[in-house]
């Protein structure tokens, strides 16, 4: 068995039971590393979007699109519910997607008062060299977990995850 040397985290936590000995501080061992590694994600994302163009927000709603399959279009009201944003912030977006001509308006078939986004073709070769690389990207963040624990680690997060998810509104 490997032996495992001490990390920030470990000298973080180790401070924190010698100055607060009457608190249990063992929950900074695990999310003070999910938080530490969000940091490394977001920077993977970052650079992987912006190779592209792309922002994280423009990257969430042509991703969405993207998702929805041929014809790769949702409604606003979709996407504002897929990227947990306002409505008034997801009208301002789609304006800049399509002046950027990642995205276009169209009239919805079922009503004509409703709007589609639709994602362009450009839009979609756009999204889709984003992802290769984000997925390269993430891939190089969890290479020094064997696929196994990989799993077991995606597990052990969605059960940390679940309460939050289910209290999400739909």
């Amino acid at each position: 068995m490997s032996q495992h040397r001490g990390d920030e985290v470990d000298r973080i936590v180790a401070a924190w039971a010698r100055e607060r000995p009457d608190l249990d501080v063992r929950p900074l061992e695990v999310l003070s590393r999910v938080s530490r590694l969000a940091r490394h994600l977001d920077l993977a994302r970052r650079e992987a979007f912006g190779a592209h163009g792309l922002e994280s927000w423009e990257f969430d709603v042509l991703s969405a699109l993207r998702r929805a399959g041929h014809p790769y279009e949702l409604t606003p009201t979709q996407l504002v519910r897929q990227t947990l944003v306002t409505s008034g912030t997801m009208t301002n977006r789609i304006a800049r997607l399509v002046a950027r001509g990642l995205v276009e308006r169209a009239a919805s078939p079922a009503d004509h008062r409703s709007v589609l986004v639709r994602l362009t073709a450009n839009g979609r070769e756009v999204v889709d060299a984003a992802l290769a690389d984000l997925v390269d990207d993430e891939r190089r963040l969890l290479q020094a977990l064997p696929p196994a624990r990989q799993a077991e680690l995606a597990t052990l997060l969605k059960g940390l995850l679940e309460p939050f998810d289910d209290a999400a509104p739909t």
